[in-house]
């Protein structure tokens, strides 16, 4: 909201317009009318992480160049599979990101950024693009619009206090003073919403516990569905604001999948809906359609090199343990938190809570089928959230070439949770997801044709990533390491800050 002072004015506020209608022209006049005196351009890296080069705004001439041409960098310092000998790459900002920067002194504006070969053409194996090219593809072939969206897990680390302190592993949705960081929370999730991301809730989760002076609460902030490009631009940034907010604060924060030994990790559950002409086609006649069936029997069949691009370090795997709400078999079921792929509850019944919570209240006409969608589990924050999304995108299409891609599906439903010892025999029916980053690395290697067609993922990006999981030598890690908890930790601090 716009305050009599332009300068504390939101762009999307000032400008009154959506962000896809921004122009160069907006931009300008934002960042004259908020005296702007910085421009940022942002970008993902190869490891995912949010990258700056920062300019002063001299003179209109300049900001001018730096709006139309973008500007040069390293390539092969961003992402390991550009060599040195042709690195030069393009920078070029994306009008529709633009944020002001909640945390610089001086106020600056921030801009996300697509790469640009030495041609002026996109970058195939960019990370963003890469994300483009899967979405446009499932398009083309199926005819409907992809859309994602991620719950962003982490914990905040502080000093101890001994005032209302929580139950150890039962701080799902705890409330003040027991949770001790939703204030926090709430700022962090201000400033994402400020910057573009679309929030629906936040709240503490289950991870609560100290550990040598220090405590430990896990929270999460979900997003609403979109498109699925715009998704992975939000989770990016709102892991950059989280760490910057959390620094700010004298926190350290973490997204990692594992950060200390018998306690809830943390993932990057992404959830999924199949939209056409604004129309929800997850169900039909209140139960999930075969539409969405067969995304989720592409997902089951590429589930094992899914990890690759979802899991993309060693401690990664010491989540996808049973009996610890994260999964690892292959199968999917309605509300079954054992599941790889859940069917969350979905308001398809035909009772309107509002009005029996609210007699007063007249007969709802919400279209509730909209809000239906397919959630993966087995993702947690060290992936690259682009490459992430990309492979969903593939694996959902991926399933409507299957001719018996209902049949696929059925076959892997169950409405058990398969760890308890009476469905044992269910579990041994199931496919087992990867124990390391060396094996999904050869899933991959097994499966990379299907990544590669229609130019979705470039071939130097697969090797890249193959050769990136290899190099971690893990293969019998994890059987080792859950031996020793010295180790285990001395594992935990190496990756504490991935992603």
């Amino acid at each position: 909201m716009c305050t009599n002072d332009k300068k504390d004015c939101d762009i999307v506020a000032f400008l009154k317009k959506p962000r896809k209608a921004f122009t160069k022209a907006d931009i300008k006049k934002y960042i004259k009318a908020a005296g702007i005196q910085h421009v940022n351009f942002m970008y993902a890296g190869g490891d995912g992480r949010l990258k700056s080069l920062n300019f002063v705004v001299t003179d209109e001439s300049y900001l001018d160049e730096i709006l139309t041409c973008g500007e040069r960098v390293d390539g092969s310092s961003l992402f390991s599979y550009i060599e040195a000998s042709s690195s030069d790459l393009y920078v070029m900002p994306r009008y529709a990101t633009a944020f002001k920067d909640p945390f610089a002194e001086l106020p600056t504006l921030c801009l996300l950024c697509s790469f640009f070969n030495k041609d002026g053409e996109p970058l195939e194996s960019s990370p963003e693009y890469t994300l483009h090219k899967a979405c446009k593809a499932f398009t083309d072939e199926t005819g409907f619009e992809f859309e994602a969206m991620g719950e962003l897990e982490y914990y905040v680390i502080a000093p101890e206090t001994t005032a209302y302190p929580a139950k150890d592993q039962r701080g799902y949705h705890e409330s003040a003073p027991y949770a001790k960081f939703g204030e926090f929370r709430q700022k962090c999730m201000l400033y994402i919403a400020q910057a573009g991301g679309q929030i629906k809730y936040g709240h503490s989760e289950v991870g609560n516990f100290t550990q040598d002076g220090k405590i430990y609460e896990q929270n999460e902030i979900e997003f609403l569905p979109c498109a699925a490009e715009d998704a992975a631009n939000q989770l990016t940034v709102a892991k950059w604001i989280i760490r910057n907010l959390g620094y700010k604060y004298g926190y350290n924060v973490t997204f990692a999948p594992k950060i200390t030994v018998g306690k809830a990790g943390s993932g990057l559950h992404v959830h999924m809906r199949i939209m056409k002409n604004g129309r929800n086609q997850m169900l039909k006649n209140g139960v999930i359609s075969d539409t969405a069936k067969r995304a989720i029997a592409g997902m089951m069949k590429l589930a094992p090199s899914i990890t690759a691009f979802g899991n993309m370090n060693p401690t990664s795997y010491f989540r996808l343990v049973p009996h610890q709400e994260a999964p690892t078999n292959v199968c999917w079921g309605d509300r079954n938190r054992s599941v790889l792929v859940r069917v969350p509850l979905g308001w398809a019944g035909k009772t309107d809570l509002c009005k029996q919570a609210n007699p007063m209240e007249k007969e709802s006409e919400y279209d509730t089928r909209q809000k239906q969608t397919v959630e993966m589990r087995s993702p947690d924050a060290s992936a690259n959230v682009y490459l992430l999304m990309a492979s969903l995108a593939v694996a959902c299409r991926y399933g409507f070439s299957l001719k018996d891609g209902v049949a696929v599906a059925d076959s892997t439903y169950v409405n058990v949770n398969i760890h308890k010892k009476e469905n044992a025999k269910i579990l041994k029916t199931l496919s087992v997801l990867p124990d390391s980053c060396a094996s999904s690395a050869d899933c991959l290697e097994k499966q990379r044709e299907i990544y590669e067609e229609k130019g979705v993922f470039s071939k130097a990006m697969i090797d890249g990533i193959i050769a990136q999981l290899r190099a971690f030598k893990d293969r019998s890690l994890r059987a080792k390491v859950s031996k020793s908890q010295k180790a285990m930790m001395e594992l935990v601090e190496e990756f504490f800050h991935c992603g």
